[in-house]
Order: C-alpha cells, then sequence, then structure tokens
C-alpha cells in the first residue's frame, strides 16, 4: 500500500522558517518523482517544488530561493526547507508522488501529473 504522511507544518512569524517531512511507505525513491503542492483557501492548488527521480530539482518562482526540497532515503522522507517564509506562504502543504514517466516540462505540470497524495499538513504565517 503506497501511503504518503506529511508533518511538520505550525505557526511561525514571517521571516522564520519551517521543515516539512513527508514520510513515505509502499514505494522508493528510485521508482517515483516526488513533488510538494501548496493550496491557500480560495486559491487553485500551486506546484512549488519537484524532486525528479534522476535527482533533478526544481521550483516555483514563488518560492525559488527560499525553499529547497531534499531526500533521505534511509529515512523513506521527502523534506521540504522553508525558510525566510512569507505570509503569503500561509497555505495547506501537500507532498505526492508519481510512478511512471512525468512530463518533463515543470510548467506543463499539475496536480493531476501525481497518483498518490498525503493528507497535507497546514503552515500559517502572520506578519
Amino acid at each position: 500500500e503506497v501511503k504518503l504522511v506529511e508533518s511538520g507544518g505550525g505557526s511561525v512569524q514571517a521571516g522564520g522558517s519551517l521543515r516539512l517531512a513527508c514520510t513515505v511507505s509502499g514505494f522508493t525513491f528510485d521508482e517515483v518523482h516526488m513533488a510538494w503542492y501548496r493550496q491557500a483557501p480560495g486559491n487553485l492548488c500551486e506546484l512549488i517544488s519537484t524532486l525528479r527521480r534522476d535527482g533533478r530539482t526544481e521550483y516555483a518562482d514563488s518560492v525559488k530561493g527560499r525553499f529547497t526540497i531534499s531526500q533521505d532515503n534511509a529515512k523513506n522522507t521527502v523534506y521540504l526547507q522553508m525558510n525566510a517564509l512569507k505570509p503569503e506562504d500561509t497555505a495547506m502543504y501537500y507532498c505526492a508522488a508519481k510512478g511512471g514517466p512525468l512530463d518533463s516540462v515543470y510548467a506543463s505540470l499539475s496536480p493531476d501529473s501525481y497518483e498518490f497524495w498525503g493528507q497535507g499538513t497546514q503552515v500559517t504565517v502572520s506578519s
């Protein structure tokens, strides 16, 4: 059974940091592409970072230079280190996984590109 469980969310003041974790089971990282999405109330689900099977990482312009995606194979965990947080980063954050091929063009990716999802973890940034 494939399972993704996010943790690490919380409330922080602007300028602060959080590290989200996504612990996975049912597959290994060489089998899937991973991603972090977020969704704020009233907004579309936004792709903020990908970690492809070949190790390549990509970021949305809104988080580039502030967020870092990484993985720990021994812990079956993908992380999202978030620094210099802003109030507009407030959202529910989800990790997602996709086996098989994934569109090579970042801008073409959508929530439908990923087949497995966690339950989400809330991040709230106050000004």
